[in-house]
């Protein structure tokens, strides 16, 4: 069984509207904001972990710009994101709020509190690093990856189609494949190739070491995808980062759920402990 949820929507400026999540928690309670991670909504990123955290906070989730429910705009922009998450917390009375971030939802999440931290009181960093591809291969994405969005847009059909195939190729369970297939129909092909590219040119080393808020990272100690040693060196280059350690893959979230929200639950509870205090 799932938390109770409410969606609403909200105004964006003129980018328009999104649907966000917003799940009550006991009176009184923090805010967290869930930023999801690439190829991912909110709700398949974070679905399990609704009720565990709604049990302590208030829940906002949203589905980044071209993901899901997303926003659709002309190019994707990490930075866009992390405004998206600060504007949804002023318009939903969620202000200070702990940024949580899973995979590229780390970036978003930090950025956030790099752009807005009169808002943001805490992060929390799951499955995520300071940079995720190395030199050479960034460099080629930044040379390709355009070209592919420029396609995507020229067929979005075929291209939506070879998007679904692809997230689906790892996927063996049929419920599960099913809830995927229907999360990932949202998805606007084009704006997640720009999320690659804009994922490959991100890198947090000159500036991550000044964030003045507490932090936690969970680190994904079987992760082939963002590999754990570049987890521990995110959370050792932010002082007075506590490490919380889960013993799965990328996909925690989904395929360990109640060894990654047990971390979860306990990373948010420290996090607003440290900030109240």
């Amino acid at each position: 069984m799932t938390a109770a949820t409410i969606d609403y929507e909200v105004e964006l400026g003129r980018d328009g509207s999104t649907s966000i999540r917003d799940i009550p928690g006991p009176e009184g309670a923090a805010n967290v904001m869930l930023l999801h991670g690439l190829g991912a909504t909110a709700r398949l990123n974070w679905g399990p972990a609704f009720r565990p955290l709604s049990e302590s906070f208030r829940v906002l989730a949203i589905d980044h710009r071209g993901h899901g429910s997303g926003l659709r705009t002309r190019r994707f922009r990490l930075e866009q994101c992390a405004d998206d998450a600060a504007a949804v917390a002023d318009e939903r009375s969620a202000n200070p709020f702990i940024a949580v971030g899973y995979s590229m939802g780390g970036p978003i999440a930090s950025l956030t509190w790099r752009r807005h931290s009169d808002q943001v009181c805490g992060l929390v960093l799951c499955a995520t690093a300071r940079h995720f591809m190395h030199r050479g291969i960034a460099r080629a994405a930044r040379i390709m990856l355009p070209l592919a969005g420029r396609m995507a847009r020229l067929a979005p059909s075929r291209a939506h189609e070879r998007l679904l195939q692809r997230m689906l190729a790892r996927v063996e369970h049929p419920q599960l494949r099913e809830r995927v297939y229907r999360e990932f129909e949202g998805h606007d092909p084009a704006s997640v190739i720009d999320a690659t590219r804009a994922l490959a040119r991100f890198s947090s080393h000159d500036w991550i070491g000044h964030v003045d808020v507490p932090v936690a990272v969970i680190v994904t100690t079987r992760d082939e995808l963002v590999p754990p040693e570049r987890q521990f060196k995110l959370a050792q280059s932010i002082p007075g980062a506590e490490i919380y350690e889960v013993e799965a893959d990328h996909s925690a979230c989904i395929t360990h759920p109640k060894e990654f929200n047990a971390a979860l639950v306990a990373a948010c509870r420290s996090v607003s402990e440290r900030a109240a205090g």
